[in-house]
């Protein structure tokens, strides 16, 4: 459990058990329960769902829900997309742009892909029929969260020191398996159709990583919240075809 606390800490505002202190050991098993925790933020979004559009249209519901998702979450993953789009859209060397993902600055590049992406998650969100969006907001997160993984563990991390490091060093044995397994709770909401969902999450991050890695010679921990942010609002976008497709297929039939 304590491995579960320390990732929960780690990518969310929800700290059940504040952990002060952790060896990188204890912080690489905690990779495994990414997805998990992906789980748990959207158990409160669909909390906040709940609540939220009892009182507003389906358009201000979804604008605040991005907003409660990036409150719970802590901005992190945001912060690490930003970065990433001021180093790789800057026009400069290799070596250059790793200077740039390190600035605590955010530059015109960062804003405009930070702002696109939020307006897209709430375009989606806002179309999404109001019986998929908790399976959308359980689902999601989740999935984004498991892709992830594809970046951890088969990309280079480009530093001599950091996150990456930690995960790849100390990650358990066959941590792809057990955070898989760690993925599957939303099925029980989302259905068969969730597992279409986490091979596109795969497949996303996949091409993500490969992306970034031929730009900057590998990954960072600023590129994997950029991975997780894009999977989020990407795995949205499928979410709204997929239900627009169901749709019509029901009209058809």
């Amino acid at each position: 459990m304590k491995s579960f606390f320390i990732a929960l800490q780690f990518l969310s505002r929800i700290h059940v058990v504040t952990q002060t202190v952790w060896t990188e050991a204890d912080f690489g098993r905690s990779v495994i329960f990414f997805p998990l925790v992906g789980t748990v933020i959207g158990a409160v979004l669909c909390l906040a769902y709940a609540g939220i559009s009892l009182w507003f249209s389906q358009p201000y519901t979804a604008v605040l829900l991005v907003l409660c998702w990036l409150f719970v979450t802590g901005g992190l993953h945001a912060d690490g997309l930003m970065d990433t789009a001021d180093g790789l859209f800057s026009g400069r060397s290799r070596e250059r742009m790793l200077e740039i993902l390190k600035d605590s600055c955010v530059g015109s590049n960062g804003v405009v892909v930070f702002v696109s992406c939020m307006a897209l998650k709430v375009c989606f969100l806002a179309n999404l029929p109001q019986p998929s969006v908790c399976a959308a907001l359980l689902a999601v997160p989740t999935a984004a969260r498991f892709g992830v993984l594809i970046g951890i563990f088969q990309f280079p991390y480009v530093r001599q020191q950091g996150l990456g490091q930690a995960f790849v060093q100390y990650a358990p044995r066959r941590a792809l398996v057990k955070a898989f397994l760690c993925a599957l709770l939303p099925l029980a909401v989302a259905g068969w159709g969730y597992f279409l969902l986490l091979g596109a999450a795969m497949l996303i991050s996949l091409g993500l990583n490969t992306y970034i890695a031929r730009r900057l010679g590998g990954v960072t921990g600023d590129t994997y919240g950029a991975v997780i942010e894009l999977s989020e609002m990407l795995l949205l976008g499928l979410a709204f075809l997929a239900s627009g497709a169901v749709q019509t297929a029901c009209i058809w039939i």
